[in-house]
């Protein structure tokens, strides 16, 4: 199948771009905009297996005020209207590989890469039975889960429940972090690194519970921190709402990284388990949770990967 560029006076089209995940998000282009031929042309290219990279993509949203990134290998699907057809013929010729344009035009400045929040987001972490037994053995051990703090002893900042000791449960995810830790890596596009201690510690998030925002390496014992991860898991159907993980883009300020305006929403999907770079300033966004139930609440096992010195 070959894209052909329809032969129509230039219009506005509203474009919903649909991306791995379940995430989207509806942007309004011009029909002769190369920046709309490329997204169109990758979609086909991947259908015939021709592309020997994967482009980035770099969108400007919120009238400019926000720029959505992502690469193409996790574009999904695009709905356009007015419709835009493509013409299906048979090749007759191995077809060309897309020329991404040197630049896209965009309104807003180049954007440092590393003060941009990346994350990535691996499902059905567990198997069912791992899962399964786990919520029986944290459910067998509420009456040990305490109250957390904070390093700074700050008030009203933090509302969770925390379980120290799961020796269990707690190697298992070692080891699974460990195993999973190169493809991290690579989906992050961030160079290896030597391990150093992983930490683990297990979470309950209950009803008007929060975290509010914070990074997990601003201290001197916690510096080595470099991934944080959080795996999910409650029981089924869920019973609680709330309790995304919120990560913020970075700016700089007096040589500090300190939380931009921008930020990314994580849903705490069940067997899912999340990666980030500990210094990214994030917040876990109230809970609720109507029957105030233990068995009821949002559960994470979560903790760092720590860099050796």
């Amino acid at each position: 199948m070959t894209y052909t560029q329809p032969q129509i006076k230039p219009q506005d089209v509203k474009v919903k771009i649909l991306l791995t995940g379940g995430h989207q998000c509806t942007v309004t282009l011009k029909s002769d905009t190369p920046l709309l031929h490329s997204l169109i042309k990758t979609l086909v290219d991947r259908t015939q297996q021709t592309l020997g990279f994967s482009p980035l993509f770099q969108i400007p949203i919120d009238d400019g005020r926000s720029t959505l990134f992502f690469p193409g290998e996790h574009l999904v699907g695009l709905v356009t209207e007015p419709p835009i057809y493509l013409q299906q013929l048979q090749p007759q010729q191995p077809a060309t590989p897309v020329e991404i344009p040197a630049e896209i035009p965009a309104p807003a400045p180049p954007v440092n890469d590393d003060l941009i929040s990346r994350y990535a987001q691996i499902d059905n972490f567990l198997t069912p039975a791992e899962k399964n037994k786990l919520i029986k053995y944290v459910l067998a051990k509420e009456s040990e889960f305490v109250s957390t703090s904070t390093s700074t002893n700050a008030e009203d900042y933090r509302r969770s429940m925390v379980l120290h000791s799961f020796p269990e449960f707690s190697e298992l995810m070692v080891n699974r972090i460990k195993a999973i830790l190169p493809d991290v890596l690579q989906k992050l596009n961030i160079p290896s690194f030597p391990l150093g201690e992983i930490e683990a510690q297990l979470t309950m998030h209950n009803d008007n519970n929060f975290y509010k925002l914070h990074n997990d390496s601003g201290s001197p014992d916690t510096a080595s921190r470099f991934f944080t991860y959080v795996y999910y898991f409650y029981r089924e159907p869920k019973a609680f709402s709330g309790g995304e993980l919120q990560i913020y883009d970075s700016k700089i300020e007096n040589n500090f990284y300190v939380a931009d305006k921008t930020f990314r929403t994580v849903e705490p999907r069940n067997n899912s388990i999340v990666f980030f770079l500990s210094r990214y300033m994030h917040e876990v966004l109230r809970v609720s949770c109507p029957s105030k139930a233990f068995a009821d609440s949002r559960f994470t096992i979560n903790g760092w990967v720590r860099k050796a010195n």
